[in-house]
């Protein structure tokens, strides 16, 4: 299959929602951004900072300019300055000192970053992200850093077949969204995206089911 055929083979299996479909690229060259670009797909997500620049910058001007990248990865403070503005949206912020890095950067720049909070609702000690309890107190230390725009949430699911846990754990991000009044909720990968989608999903972060 195309990434075009896999592209619509998504649409139709989403019928009824509206996410932002983020095509996750990380382990795939710019022939595969240019391929997915011309399918359709406008938004992209890497987790590699140096990496990603430097395949965003081999493909056509067209595409770059027409293209929304997201960063997905963990970001080291180190590689912030490459990260922020070549970025429209960080999703693993996960520490308020990344949070003030990401904004002393984004000051330097004259933007206003969006970035989302990590958060590991799950406990997985292999995975970044805050715990809940701690949300609330970075939510309100954020509010006072300027150059940052806090548009949602993102958490990453275990690798599981046990639909009820992953339902459980989407349910609640999405409560945790509400609460806090956020716009975006970025959950759902190749393997559960649908769940993902009926528990309040914004954004689903697909690779596999679009390149493989």
């Amino acid at each position: 299959m195309t990434v075009k055929d896999s592209y619509e083979f998504v649409l139709k299996d989403i019928k009824g929602y509206n996410p932002r479909i983020i095509a996750v690229t990380k382990y795939y060259d710019e022939r595969k951004m240019i391929e997915a670009f011309k399918a359709g797909l406008r938004d992209f997500a890497e987790s590699k900072a140096l990496d990603a620049i430097e395949k965003i910058n081999k493909i056509d001007d067209t595409t770059r300019a027409q293209s929304i990248y997201h960063f997905i990865g963990h970001l080291q403070t180190n590689k912030v300055k490459h990260v922020v503005g070549a970025f429209e949206y960080i999703h693993s912020v996960d520490s308020l000192k990344l949070a003030k890095c990401i904004d002393d950067e984004a000051n330097k720049k004259g933007i206003k970053q969006k970035i989302l909070i990590q958060v590991n609702n799950a406990n997985e000690a292999q995975k970044f992200g805050i715990e809940p309890a701690q949300l609330e107190n970075l939510i309100n230390e954020i509010a006072n850093l300027k150059s940052l725009d806090l548009v949602g949430l993102m958490n990453i699911a275990p690798l599981t077949d046990d639909k009820d846990e992953l339902r459980r754990l989407f349910s609640e991000m999405k409560k945790l969204v509400d609460e806090y009044q956020l716009k975006e909720l970025s959950m759902g990968m190749s393997h559960d995206y649908k769940i993902a989608l009926e528990c309040g999903a914004t954004m689903i972060r697909l690779g596999r089911i679009l390149f493989n």
